[in-house]
């Protein structure tokens, strides 16, 4: 299986026709066909289904696409890497997180070190920690922001320099608007909007279910989330209260939504992790050493 029949492969998978992928690829379109119906026979599995205006992904499609992405960033990043040998002041950096305003103290380094390093890039990958970890594992992404507690044995890990306070974004015109914090029993009759992964983790670690105490299994959860953004859209329609972090919603002075911090008070530590017996680029290794002298002055500072 060629690298460059799995591109063949992805562009007609984006196109969602052979005609416009061989316009793109600047093949030929009976080169293009040939060229899938000989993958799908070297799979032996159908990856498309094929109808007189479009073709649509089957099960397998989706999952050679899924691997096929993987394997060309791999190539991709494999390319780069061995161009940048010689040049050390260019290179990329693969950083994968979740939502949360320590990303601040990364972006702080970045800019530290786009004076000595002004061609150097870096690529921010945005998912929970179960993403961060998975792309990590595969050698996607350099490092991860990992919120605590997490699994961190195959890791190597920093810790970061701040926390991630937990309140409840809501309407300034609700009803719980007017007090300066939140407790359990105020949440108990109220729809709610809570993420995924902080839910999961509930399961693990007990941090909510503790803080909930004997109200946690009546909450009336209408809603989970990914992204706090659109967590925030659905505060705004009035479907519910959202449980998320401080300052990733614009709660300021013209928004229509404020922020309430849960009491008795949850904060969350926060890791950036990188591979075991991992050997990092020139660019990340030079991107480590930065991140791990200014959070050691924020510490000491402290």
């Amino acid at each position: 299986m060629e690298n460059r029949v799995l591109r063949y492969f992805l562009t007609v998978a984006r196109e969602g026709s052979i005609t416009r992928a061989a316009e793109s690829l600047h093949v030929t379109q009976p080169t293009l066909s040939r060229q899938i119906k000989d993958l799908e026979n070297e799979l032996g599995k159908k990856l498309f289904v094929r109808s007189n205006h479009s073709i649509i992904l089957t099960n397998e499609g989706l999952l050679l696409k899924k691997r096929a992405e993987e394997i060309i960033d791999l190539v991709d990043r494999l390319g780069d890497e061995f161009n940048a040998i010689e040049e050390t002041i260019s290179g990329d950096v693969y950083i994968g997180g979740g939502e949360t305003d320590a990303m601040r103290h990364i972006a702080q380094v970045v800019k530290n070190l786009q004076l000595s390093y002004p061609n150097r890039r870096y690529h921010l990958y945005s998912g929970n920690s179960d993403d961060v970890t998975e792309r990590l594992d595969k050698g996607l992404i350099d490092f991860g922001i990992l919120i605590q507690p997490a699994a961190l044995s195959k890791y190597n890990y920093i810790n970061i320099p701040a926390k991630d306070v937990w309140g409840v974004v809501m309407r300034k015109d609700s009803m719980l608007a007017s007090k300066t914090s939140i407790q359990p029993t105020d949440l108990l009759n109220v729809p709610l909007i809570c993420s995924r992964q902080s839910m999961k983790k509930t399961l693990s670690t007990n941090e909510f279910a503790d803080w909930f105490g004997e109200v946690f299994d009546n909450l009336n959860i209408v809603t989970t989330y990914n992204l706090a953004y659109n967590a925030a859209i659905m505060v705004e329609e009035g479907i519910g209260y959202a449980i998320t972090i401080d300052k990733i919603v614009n709660t300021s002075g013209d928004s229509n939504l404020c922020f309430r911090p849960l009491e008795p008070k949850i904060e969350s530590g926060l890791n950036l992790v990188w591979k075991k017996h991992h050997v990092l680029s020139k660019a990340a290794d030079i991107f480590l050493k930065e991140i791990q002298m200014e959070f050691s002055k924020s510490l000491t500072d402290e």
